[in-house]
């Protein structure tokens, strides 16, 4: 699709999706108005309250905690993931033996891993990253190991017949083949890393935007719960384009499909 069209749509899309949230909570056609204000908020109070914590600073300290730790989350959990895929997709045997531990690792719910993160690290930055790092580390992982297994054999024996090092075969063949799927996990991952940050300051700190969300809805407040989970999307989208920019500096070689659609 086009660019200039693509745009356009993606507004359209948000300008009716809150138009129907006007209409289901300013008025009667799909339910109870007061009910329905009672469970939704409005529009309009929701984009009162993000105001306010705007114009009081308030939501700046907030963004910062959040920041802080998805970003160590998804900074400690990629590079951890990058060497060890790498290094295991490279490694058949040791990978064949570690098969069914990594996916038993993976399959532990986190929400049972948050308390314990806690206990261990306690209710500072540390039990969140930690958090946010089992959700990102996994992630990543799993796509490096299968993009590095993906090379194309026929280039990776020619390049050896040119007698290329271990290290040129990582850098010029290993690492170009793996970039695609590294970059495709990350959009995903740095979702999760929030995630991680969120839920840990839900189950308990004293700043963040997990907390903000938290006070608001021991509150009953409504709009403060809408509030959060809107400057948090931004939040994360505003993230996952700044990805976006640096996938297309370091992916100049691939073919543009935006031209074919």
């Amino acid at each position: 699709m086009k660019r200039s069209l693509l745009l356009p749509l993606q507004i359209l899309v948000a300008a009716l999706a809150l138009l129907f949230w006007w209409v289901l909570t300013n008025t009667s056609l799909i339910g109870e108005m007061s009910r329905m204000r009672f469970f939704f908020s409005t529009p309009g109070d929701v984009l009162q309250q993000i105001m306010a914590w705007f114009r009081s600073g308030e939501i700046w300290y907030h963004l910062w905690i959040t920041l802080l730790e998805a970003a160590l989350a998804f900074i400690i959990g990629t590079v951890a993931a990058l060497i060890l895929g790498f290094w295991l997709a490279r490694r058949p045997g040791l990978a064949a033996v570690f098969d069914p531990y990594i996916k038993a690792a993976n399959a532990l719910p986190r929400v049972v891993l948050a308390p314990i993160f806690t206990l261990w690290f306690g209710l500072g930055i540390w039990s969140k990253v930690a958090l946010g790092f089992t959700l990102v580390f996994f992630i990543v992982f799993f796509n490096v190991y299968q993009g590095v297994k993906e090379v194309n054999r026929t280039v990776l024996q020619n390049a050896r017949m040119l007698g290329m090092s271990e290290r040129q075969l990582l850098r010029h063949v290993y690492l170009p083949s793996a970039l695609s799927w590294v970059f495709s996990s990350l959009h995903i991952s740095i979702g999760f890393a929030v995630v991680g940050a969120v839920v840990g300051e839900y189950l308990g700190a004293s700043a963040g935007l997990g907390y903000l969300i938290a006070q608001a809805e021991g509150m009953f407040d409504i709009a403060g719960v809408f509030a959060g989970m809107f400057v948090l999307s931004a939040f994360v989208l505003l993230i996952d384009w700044g990805v976006t920019l640096a996938e297309r500096r370091l992916l100049v070689w691939r073919p543009d499909n935006d031209h074919h659609n």
